[in-house]
């Protein structure tokens, strides 16, 4: 007899513990039914019930389910939509300096210097020879 009692004051608690968390937890981590339909199945089946809500009923923390979203009004998307122009702008920058850089005269080497043009000389006398004497007709 001490059992029966034991037992159903347990079954009560659990019932009481599962409406009000059914009640007070938030509607995104409710599954598969509306809370006000999960509050009728935990009271009218009350040992059935409570194990639906707890192995069902209820997500886990880590396990919210969000809303889903449309493209456009999801704040995450519409975030990298400024990011994607201005990387497009950033490199379209780039390419055009590129082309201008191209397009100028002797590219400066590795170093920083300007390539040498076939009509310089190693000596850097920009294609002057030296006569006997050693100076340069320039």
């Amino acid at each position: 007899m001490r059992w029966w009692i034991i037992l159903a004051v347990v079954l009560v608690v659990a019932t009481i513990y599962s409406v009000i968390d059914c009640a007070l937890i938030p509607a995104n981590r409710v599954r598969g039914l509306k809370k006000p339909a999960w509050i009728a199945i935990i009271l009218l089946l009350p040992v059935l019930g409570v194990i639906l809500w707890f192995v069902i009923g209820r997500a886990r923390t880590g396990h919210e389910s969000k809303p889903r979203l449309a493209p456009d009004d999801d704040p995450a998307f519409i975030g990298t939509l400024g990011r994607d122009r201005e990387q497009d702008e950033r490199i379209r920058r780039l390419e055009e300096e590129l082309a201008s850089l191209d397009s100028d005269g002797p590219n400066p080497d590795v170093t920083g210097k300007a390539t040498p043009t076939p009509d310089d000389s190693p000596d850097g006398s920009a294609g002057h020879t030296p006569d006997e004497s050693g100076r340069t007709d320039a």
